[in-house]
């Protein structure tokens, strides 16, 4: 409990911004899913999609820039490796 009234605030505020960036968490978890799932990183809309909900999670500071950088490395990989995969060399 808080003893002070800025105390008091500072919980409230803490509580709307953790239930704030607990649902942009959630939403990039479930896109990452959703790419990653089936054909999706042939689709380029929906990773590049990605990759701005990466961006911008990072910009506001919901996660990491270093993480953000990683992930957005991984996703890249990946669908370079998936179109090599899927265009055969001629």
């Amino acid at each position: 409990m808080a003893n002070t009234k800025s105390a008091a605030k500072r919980s409230r505020q803490t509580a709307m911004r953790s239930l704030r960036n607990r649902s942009v968490l959630t939403r990039l978890r479930k896109m990452q899913k959703s790419v990653a799932g089936e054909g999706g990183m042939k689709d380029n809309q929906s990773v590049q999609a990605l990759i701005s909900a990466v961006d911008k999670a990072a910009k506001r500071g919901i996660i990491h820039r270093n993480a953000a950088n990683r992930r957005k490395a991984r996703l890249n990989k990946a669908r370079t490796a998936g179109a090599a995969t899927a265009a055969p060399a001629v």
